[in-house]
């Protein structure tokens, strides 16, 4: 099938599923011209009633956009109207170029309207349906992406699609595929059959009842292969684009302390510095895009996600504890000013992202528009400190952009610069302090991107076990208050009485029920919580979640968890999210969230449920280990020693912040400051003492009053 199209690609391995379509679209690219773009605000649809900035985004669109709900599918199936599904979400560039080149056009719509029943989806509030219709175009065209736009029965089930598609291109298909509809209606008929069946069989996961002798794992080999993909020069994958996949380097980073392998040590560090000098990090306003578009992390898709910036501040936490290297510390301060400033809601939620487009001088929707600078806007803004700047940032041919702009890059250690400008580390932190606050002052006259203001619990859990880490790691106690106050949104407004999560909340109105990914990330980051405030209520309700999960979303056969819960309306398919990605896999998290709960709650089932889970992926991670590096941090828990330290006393809280310096992923923290009658606290506490117990395979050693020596034989 031939499509032209572009799109944000997804890096998600599939297996090969033999589909042959019937059905065959060849058609012509080609512009569309403005003089066919009508003003959007002369129309409005039924997506104005919706709370999702992305589907506010088309409510004006001649296009007659319906939700995704079951009157509209009960709509489709009585005027027996073939469906368009167009799915995106409201940071997405090419979302928006479509948008304006088509569906904001008169003839489109006439199209579109006539003949179908139009769908507008938020992947954001509904990744289930989402997950369907991109395994559908992958099965179709071999890639996929967003914008995602599919033709359905009436029934939901797909019969063709693609990404992004030029007006007439798009025009082309659809009338092609009326008319086959009308014509001949068993064509799309076996398709969507054939599409349906390919689906099913797609994201599901055997049984594995192999015995694994974890210890002896050839985690090296698995290594090893992967290593033939490194960047060893500008760090990531030698491949552009090029995404940050933080669970990749946080198992690598881990690896590489563990196993004592330098090497690898090496390029996960250089890795973690290349990302933090390149444009892909916000140099003036803290937070990463979403990737970068060549090899050195230089331009990027300039849209700013919650999802990435919550991750990157848990692993350059974690990596400034195994490395010191004060670049990380100040990548950590930089994220979580700019979600404190641009993403955090008065009541402690996280907005979603801020859009990759913003209006420029001229008065166009350009991308970057707000990030990006002349070499003359910024003599005149940086004055006498130019020349030294210049050289910080490359405004050179090394970072420059297009149309004579520069995206800010470093390529120069500060101790570099110190030499080569004969000044003083305070000197210099001193000038870039006052840099920013002066590019910051110059680009907040410019037009904002516009802010997706929806908060998302699993995005949530995410950026609150960033806050966390970071607090763990640095001690600052306005991260631990903002996560507090976040931990508390999310109890207060999001989970409901019968112990269920929600999706989404906006306006005080929550209305989507939760998948899987919520559940896991939010128990992931109570957890956390727990280890950091000592306080059990986070570990109960983490545990209360869980217990949850296996009530409604647990495949007792397979023993895996479904992404949506079973009183969720049925879709095409009910599938496993088991892969990892720019955001682990839903059932990788919960695997390690069982495996730490085990513990903590000596709750075997949870710990033999965990292990196989992941004798169910082992077989797959071998053939594809970057899909599965989340999964891989859990095997190294099987593979080599698991530690409990377990601090009771009244000085607990103090101990347990100076333990958190050290870098520790082979073990949990437990504590309690009086006695407790949890299974890692009950009977250890000691009047007018403070205790460090260290315990590994239900062993414990001596306990300890000293945090170092305590934790120098177990520490990596």
């Amino acid at each position: 099938m031939k499509i032209f199209s572009r799109a944000y690609f997804i890096l998600i391995p599939m297996r090969t599923v033999k589909v042959t379509l019937v059905l065959l679209l060849t058609f012509a690219s080609c512009n569309s011209s403005k003089k066919d773009i009508v003003n959007t605000h002369q129309f409005k649809n039924l997506l104005v009633n919706e709370t999702s900035p992305y589907l506010l985004q088309h409510a004006n669109n001649p296009v007659d956009w319906l939700a995704w709900n079951d009157v509209t599918f009960a709509t489709a199936k009585e005027k027996n109207k073939l469906i368009i599904i167009s799915i995106g979400y409201a940071a997405c560039h090419w979302c928006h170029v479509m948008e304006h080149e088509s569906f904001e056009d008169n003839a489109v719509a006439d199209v579109m309207n006539e003949n179908y029943i139009s769908i507008k989806v938020d992947r954001e509030e509904r990744p289930d349906v989402d997950q369907i219709y991109i395994n559908a175009v992958q099965l179709m065209t071999g890639s996929a992406g967003w914008p995602l736009n599919v033709v359905a029965l009436p029934d939901g089930r797909p019969v063709w699609g693609g990404t992004y598609f030029k007006k007439r291109d798009w025009i082309s298909a659809l009338e092609q595929i009326q008319k086959i509809y009308v014509e001949d209606p068993d064509k799309l008929i076996e398709n969507a059959n054939q599409l349906e069946a390919g689906i099913k069989s797609m994201d599901l996961v055997p049984l594995n009842t192999d015995k694994i002798d974890y210890p002896t794992f050839n985690t090296n080999q698995i290594v090893k292969k992967w290593s033939e993909s490194f960047d060893h020069k500008f760090g990531g994958l030698n491949r552009a684009p090029k995404f940050m996949m933080p669970s990749n380097y946080a198992f690598l980073l881990r690896y590489a302390k563990q196993e004592k392998d330098e090497h690898l040590m090496n390029y996960v560090d250089n890795t973690l510095q290349k990302i933090a000098y390149g444009g892909i990090y916000d140099h003036i306003g803290g937070g990463f895009s979403r990737y970068s578009v060549d090899t050195k992390w230089h331009v990027p898709h300039f849209e700013k996600m919650l999802y990435d910036n919550g991750q990157l501040a848990s692993l350059y936490s974690d990596a400034y504890t195994a490395t010191k290297n004060p670049l990380y510390k100040e990548v950590v301060e930089g994220i979580l000013a700019f979600v404190a400033l641009e993403l955090t809601d008065k009541n402690g939620g996280f907005y979603s992202s801020l859009d990759a487009d913003s209006i420029d001088q001229n008065g166009n929707l350009n991308e970057g528009a707000y990030y990006i600078y002349s070499k003359e806007e910024i003599q005149t803004q940086i004055g006498d400190d130019f020349e030294i700047f210049k050289e910080y940032y490359n405004i050179n041919n090394y970072g420059i952009w297009e149309n004579n702009h520069y995206v800010l890059i470093r390529d120069k250690s500060d101790l570099e610069i110190l030499k080569n400008f004969n000044i003083s580390l305070k000197q210099l932190q001193e000038k870039k302090t006052k840099w920013k606050k002066i590019l910051l002052n110059f680009r907040s006259k410019r037009n904002k991107p516009r802010l997706d203001d929806k908060i998302l619990t699993s995005w949530n859990g995410l950026m609150l076990k960033g806050y966390v880490d970071a607090y763990k790691v640095f001690g600052n106690k306005d991260y631990l208050k903002i996560a507090l106050k976040n931990a508390n949104f999310i109890k207060d407004n999001v989970l409901q009485e019968d112990g269920a999560l929600f999706r989404n909340h906006k306006n005080g109105k929550s209305n989507i029920n939760g998948y899987l990914e919520d559940y896991a990330t939010v128990i992931d980051a109570y957890i956390s919580l727990y280890e950091a405030s000592l306080d059990e209520q986070w570990l109960q309700t983490a545990n209360q979640l869980t217990e949850y999960t296996f009530k409604h979303f647990f495949d007792t056969k397979n023993q895996m968890f479904y992404y949506t819960n079973d009183k969720d309306p049925a879709l095409v398919s009910r599938n496993f999210e088991y892969r990892d990605n720019v955001i682990p896999a839903s059932n990788s998290i919960h695997a390690k969230n069982l495996f730490k709960l085990a513990h903590y709650i000596d709750n075997n089932k949870y710990n033999e449920v965990a292990r196989q889970m992941l004798a169910n992926v082992t077989p797959e991670i071998q053939q594809y280990p970057t899909g599965f590096s989340n999964w891989l941090d859990l095997l190294m828990n099987y593979k080599n020693s698991y530690y409990e330290v377990v601090v009771v006393g009244k000085n607990a809280k103090e101990k347990i912040k100076a333990i958190n310096t050290y870098y520790l992923p082979n073990a949990l923290l437990a504590g309690s400051i009086t006695e407790g009658n949890s299974p890692l606290i009950k009977e250890r506490y000691i009047d007018g003492k403070t205790m460090i117990y260290i315990c590994v395979n239900n062993a414990c050693k001596l306990p300890e009053t000293d945090v170092k020596k305590s934790i120098n034989p177990i520490k990596l």
